[in-house]
């Protein structure tokens, strides 16, 4: 993120995070949502809330982000770990996510002002799409599944 994370930096302290995410499908398309600040493209996904489960915390964060409400899971996808230096904080950060398939069949994505569009797309047309190599496994993980929480 530029002006906010950098390289991982061995010699500063660490704190670990974790979020929970959804890879929501819909009639075979995939959601992705575009994240302006980053100008990057992802799946819902947030922090978990102390005491929180990651299947609740997946879900929330849906409905936050894109104000679906009846996203059903279907089971964990996959788990994403990367490191990187937060610059606000001086401090690194091990983030783990935790990836769940999902399924909705509501209307209209709602989006949470942090972003500015959404799509439904293809597997192959996400993986192209998404920047890092943690979320192409992930919606490789989720297709070989069948693209469908069943």
């Amino acid at each position: 993120m530029p002006g906010k994370n950098g390289p991982y930096r061995p010699g500063e302290p660490i704190v670990a995070e974790i979020s929970a995410g959804v890879i929501v499908v819909r009639e075979g398309k995939v959601l992705l949502l575009h994240e302006v600040r980053e100008d990057r493209w992802c799946f819902p996904k947030g922090h978990v809330d102390p005491g929180e489960s990651l299947e609740d915390a997946a879900l929330r964060e849906v409905r936050e982000e894109t104000g679906l409400s009846d996203v059903r899971l279907q089971g964990e996808v996959a788990e994403v770990s990367y490191r990187f230096y937060n610059e606000p904080g001086r401090h690194n950060i091990h983030k783990t996510s935790v990836y769940f398939l999902g399924s909705s069949r509501a209307g209209e994505v709602l989006l949470e002002p942090l972003f500015d569009r959404h799509e439904w797309t293809s597997f192959e047309r996400a993986s192209a799409l998404v920047r890092h190599d943690g979320d192409r496994s992930v919606l490789e993980r989720a297709s070989r599944r069948g693209g469908s929480p069943s």
